[in-house]
């Protein structure tokens, strides 16, 4: 069943496109602008550019959606074939399904969110042309990752982020934003080395990159021993970027020197890059050498779940002075074990949990960030307990709307039910409990024990936050002072970059109390969510209601796309 009949040809086309144009786009953003489209300011027509490119491909994305046939989510469709190197047997494949098609709807989505957002709020940095063509390359690349069905074609698309997202964070980027740039890239590129080895040891192993055909053969061509050694090969590149403990250092340094929308895209978007990689190339294509790991990335991912929540928790608590988009960091650690936990269970339960905790966690987190942002934007710092003072930020009381809305972040991320957060986590839970045939069952519970465990570590960390930062009493702070965000267009531009660190007083001098009999101060006013916000938050937190209460929607997709992968593309 498809919603609008669309020809195959149009398909095609419209695929290629959401590829090609953001590249084409990034270009454009470096050339000067034609007379016509100046405007008033130079700085201003860029960032309308980078709008509409990504307005562009969102729009083409759903358009794709609706041409999707939702009866048959297990065939490749929107298939584009052609010879690239023969000599090689590379060619440039294209095509999604059921598993590959909410990716680029998330990617699409969170892009175009994160240009709407900068066109108002540009973080400080140089040339406004090139931040929209490093974010326009950006999408190209990630777009390119869940489309192409070549292993030579995925590695340059997946190694095609990198540079952008290491200029975001170095050029746009908070404190400490050089160092974090500099780890983010070392970590990704030495991951990306031995990944490649192992995509060529598949390659050339099987006679073909073709991802489709090596998916359809299940393994068959390739020695139990081939499988292991490109599994692991294969398995550090991607674990580095999905992040698994202990590979995720570079992670929490990155979020909290990224701008917000780096942040937004780093965890929206990148880390989904790596664990789309295992659903899509190791599951299918190397079965034996998945088998022998999995318990062992059933372990890590597990480690990585309590590990992320106690760091979580550690940060939160009064007086460790804990940065909030750090503390999201961790946290993401902690989701994405789940997902990988999903994935090690290597059955349809399993798989499909860990794909919907992928767009639960890339809707929620990213919502989860961009409230971060502006958090910061207002108090001039994400420092928890200088925001909390001695008795709490009372963002409810302050700014009610930007409260409530990170209350309800807060509460999906922990994994309320009804929200995104919940399906994903408990149906990895169940596939734990009952993992495929060949792996322990105790230690796989045991597994699932821990990871239910993580659970309640996550629930008490978030409320600890929502409790710091909304509630407490709505008294100023001695060193700090809130501030209004400027809106682009509307009031002054976005602030030119200081190498000063971000947070205005310590949290001592924030939270010293005020001597008893004192006039209190009048409370300073905090902006609340303002029109362009709400533009970019909504949608994220419409859809993260939406998934929650209706699953089947996403679920109908994956299912019987996972069922053919694990079964070696027999349907």
């Amino acid at each position: 069943m498809t919603v609008i009949d669309i020809s195959p040809s149009v398909m095609q086309f419209l695929l290629a496109f959401i590829v090609v144009v953001p590249l084409l786009g990034a270009v454009a953003a470096l050339l000067p602008a034609p007379p016509g489209l100046k405007g008033k300011n130079p700085d201003q027509a860029v960032l309308r550019h980078g709008v509409t490119v990504t307005g562009a491909v969102l729009v083409a994305a759903i358009v794709l959606a609706v041409g999707f046939d939702h009866d048959h989510p297990a065939t490749m469709q929107a298939t584009t074939d052609i010879s690239w190197i023969p000599a090689l047997d590379v060619r440039i494949h294209l095509g999604i399904d059921g598993i590959s098609l909410p990716l680029l709807l998330l990617t699409a989505l969170l892009t175009f969110l994160c240009a709407l957002y900068s066109y108002f709020k540009l973080p400080a940095g140089p040339s406004p042309k090139a931040f929209v063509a490093l974010v326009l390359v950006l999408e190209s690349g990630t777009l390119a990752t869940f489309a192409v069905l070549d292993l030579l074609l995925f590695f340059l698309a997946f190694e095609m982020v990198l540079i952008p997202m290491y200029f975001l964070i170095a050029r746009w980027g908070g404190d400490q934003r050089r160092a974090a740039a500099w780890k983010f890239i070392l970590y990704t590129l030495l991951g990306s080395v031995v990944m490649l080895l192992g995509l060529l040891l598949i390659g050339l192993r099987s006679g073909t990159f073709d991802m489709v055909a090596l998916a359809t053969d299940n393994g068959r061509g390739l020695t139990p021993s081939v499988q292991v050694i490109a599994v692991l090969a294969i398995g550090i590149g991607l674990a580095v970027k999905t992040p698994m403990w202990p590979l995720h250092s570079w992670l929490p340094d990155a979020h909290t020197a990224a701008p917000t929308v780096g942040s937004v895209l780093l965890a929206g978007v990148l880390l989904k890059m790596g664990t789309y990689g295992f659903v899509r190339i190791l599951l299918p294509i190397a079965p034996d050498g998945m088998h022998t790991f999995a318990p062992y990335l059933a372990a890590f991912a597990v480690v990585g779940i309590v590990y992320g929540s106690l760091a979580c928790l550690a940060l939160a608590r009064r007086g460790a002075k804990g940065d909030l988009k750090r503390l999201i960091a961790y946290s993401s650690v902690g989701h994405m074990g789940f997902v990988l936990l999903g994935i090690a269970t290597m059955t349809p339960t399993g798989v499909n949990g860990a794909l919907f905790a992928n767009i639960a966690h890339g809707l929620i987190t990213g919502l989860l960030f961009f409230l971060v942002g502006a958090v910061k934007d207002r108090y001039g710092t994400a420092d928890l307990d200088t925001l909390a003072g001695a008795t709490g930020a009372a963002l409810y009381g302050r700014a009610p709307r930007l409260g409530a809305l990170l209350a309800f972040a807060a509460v999906a991320s922990l994994g309320l039910p009804g929200l995104a957060g919940f399906w994903g986590e408990m149906l990895t839970l169940f596939g734990a409990y009952s993992p495929a045939e060949g792996l322990s069952r105790p230690a796989f519970r045991t597994f699932m024990a821990i990871g239910a465990f993580g659970t309640l570590l996550t629930a008490a960390y978030m409320l600890i936050v929502v409790r710091r930062v909304c509630m407490g009493e709505p008294t100023p702070h001695a060193q700090l002072s809130p501030r209004t965000p400027a809106s682009r267009g509307t009031t002054d531009p976005a602030p030119q970059r200081t190498d000063a660190p971000e947070s205005a007083g310590t949290a001592e001098s924030a939270g010293t109390a005020e001597p008893t009999g004192a006039r209190p101060a009048a409370t300073p006013q905090l902006a609340d969510i303002q029109r362009y916000e709400a533009a970019a938050w909504t949608p994220l937190a419409a859809l993260t209601v939406l998934a929650g209460l209706w699953p089947a929607v996403l679920l109908g997709l994956t299912d019987p796309a996972v069922q053919k992968l694990l079964a070696g593309g027999k349907s």
